[in-house]
């Protein structure tokens, strides 16, 4: 009887434990996945030989340690806020030592500042993650998830997932425009590049499919002009800058449109198009209607509208963040942020289409093909 007993106990035990670890993966299994460039980036770049690091302070400041923490942002950066949505703890970058383990199910961040959909794009930098290396990151981060839970668990995770990519933007501020005569304006005219370029980040967006993923929110570029530096590098009186507001105007209706065909082409609303340039721009013309007291005006920097060089410890840096639009030259404020994916959660598909991300993760898995 008493045998009998402590078997029944440990039938019960064992029942427990196996319920208590499903629920804990469930509660962890919406994995998030980030690629792309400096606005999603959370330290990969703090890895690697590059100068384009936010490795110093005042970067960070307003994180609970007040330390940088490789995001160029006073604080949470657009992957943090979307993980708070997602009720999950923040994704560790790729090249982070600590990702291993259990912090595997929570997903990984490849993002790397600098880079763009082009390999060219970001050569000065030197050494920094490009998109078709973060996509082998990703096929790597899979087998050693698949070592830790399995390949068919592994597969559940990836597909269950979402991803957030965000690129472009630099593709045209750091090779295009970025001297008068680059090699790709020699190239290409301007409307010819934009179809390039989405032709090359159709390529990327198919490859993400082929590895699984099957919840992809596409950023598309904000108003490229309209950040302090471009104001101060290229506007005598401060308007924005009108050749990289022609840019941004071309290249992301061109992306909505591809995002629509390829969902046409899978037969599912795998990728969802977010019109950061149209979130940012609210900013940017009614600023007082956000709460911010400039949109012009770096929060840290130096030079016209603090737009000139880099955010360091001896930059110009302002005492209250939450009232500026941009925390540095080109990147917006953890506050601006804030509202960025709030719109992205939950706004209307002017902001983001064809639904937003609230819808996106209610659906079922049914949308796997």
């Amino acid at each position: 009887m008493a045998n009998s007993m402590v078997l029944v106990s440990l039938m019960a035990l064992g029942l427990l434990m196996a319920f208590s670890t499903t629920t804990q993966v469930e509660a962890a299994a919406r994995a998030f996945f980030v690629f792309g460039d400096s606005l999603v980036d959370n330290g990969n770049n703090n890895y690697l030989a590059t100068t384009a690091r936010a490795d110093s302070p005042p970067y960070g400041i307003d994180t609970p340690t007040r330390r940088p923490t490789g995001r160029f942002s006073n604080g949470k950066n657009i992957p943090d806020f979307i993980s708070d949505a997602l009720g999950s703890e923040p994704t560790l970058p790729y090249l982070s030592p600590e990702l291993r383990g259990e912090k595997l199910l929570v997903g990984a961040n490849f993002a790397s500042a600098g880079v763009g959909i082009l390999n060219d794009t970001g050569i000065q930098f030197i050494n920094i993650i490009r998109m078709f290396r973060q996509l082998q990151y990703f096929q790597e981060y899979q087998t050693r998830l698949a070592e830790l839970v399995g390949n068919d668990e592994a597969q559940r995770i990836v597909s269950d997932g979402l991803v957030l990519i965000t690129v472009g933007g630099n593709d045209f501020v750091n090779n295009y425009f970025l001297i008068p005569f680059s090699a790709r304006s020699r190239q290409f005219l301007l409307p010819d590049y934009v179809t390039y370029l989405i032709s090359e980040y159709k390529k990327i967006l198919m490859r993400l499919h082929d590895l699984g993923a099957r919840r992809v929110l596409v950023t598309g570029t904000g108003p490229l002009g309209c950040v302090p530096a471009e104001r101060a590098m290229r506007s005598p009186n401060g308007e924005c800058a009108p050749e990289l507001q022609q840019a941004a105007s071309l290249f992301n209706p061109q992306l909505v449109q591809m995002i629509n065909e390829l969902n046409s082409e899978y037969g599912a609303n795998i990728f969802i198009a977010a019109n950061t340039q149209l979130q940012t721009s609210d900013f940017i013309t009614n600023p007082g209607a956000y709460g911010f007291t400039t949109s012009k005006i770096a929060c840290c920097g130096q030079g016209p509208y603090n737009g000139i060089g880099l955010c360091t410890a001896f930059s110009n840096l302002c005492s209250n963040r939450d009232e500026y639009v941009f925390w540095d030259p080109f990147h917006p404020s953890e506050r601006a942020n804030g509202i960025i994916v709030n719109n992205i959660v939950s706004g209307s598909t002017n902001y983001v289409s064809p639904m937003n991300l609230s819808t996106l993760l209610a659906l079922n898995s049914d949308t796997r093909t």
